[in-house]
């Protein structure tokens, strides 16, 4: 993965062979990013696309195993126990035009993945949720 930081925000080129959760993780970490949002398009050639079940509060994978068309990718990244978390959402177009969508759990960049991401410069911190089983943004209301 390549970067340039611009003016207000960075441009990260993944490639090929990327893992895109595990890379950007490791590019927050290292760049102390504790609250960021982005955007991106590009392609993967494979994706762990999950769907969160409320009443298992768990993750239900739907794996993609085919190349495909990263039409939208968004997300944000926050601290999670201390270490940058990226949270995305993708929608992916297949072969036949068809789409699927959901949290993206993992995905393997095939050719390129471009990114725009906006560091606030802030932090935001997630906090263990009982009711739903997750780690929300705290935004310290309670």
């Amino acid at each position: 993965m390549k970067s340039k930081k611009l003016k207000s925000e960075t441009v990260l080129i993944f490639d090929t062979g990327d893992e895109f959760v595990s890379t950007l993780t490791k590019f927050a970490k290292e760049h102390r990013i504790a609250a960021a949002h982005f955007t991106a398009i590009g392609a993967f050639s494979d994706a762990g696309i999950g769907y969160f079940d409320l009443e298992k509060k768990d993750y239900m994978k739907n794996q993609v195993n085919e190349q495909v068309e990263v039409v939208s990718l968004i997300g944000d990244i926050s601290l999670d126990k201390g270490e940058p978390k990226v949270h995305a959402h993708v929608v992916v177009g297949k072969k036949n035009g068809s789409a699927m969508g959901g949290h993206l759990l993992e995905a393997h960049v095939r050719p390129t993945l471009e990114l725009v991401l906006e560091d606030s410069g802030e932090q935001l911190k997630r906090k263990f949720d009982p009711d739903s089983g997750l780690a929300l943004i705290d935004l310290g209301g309670k």
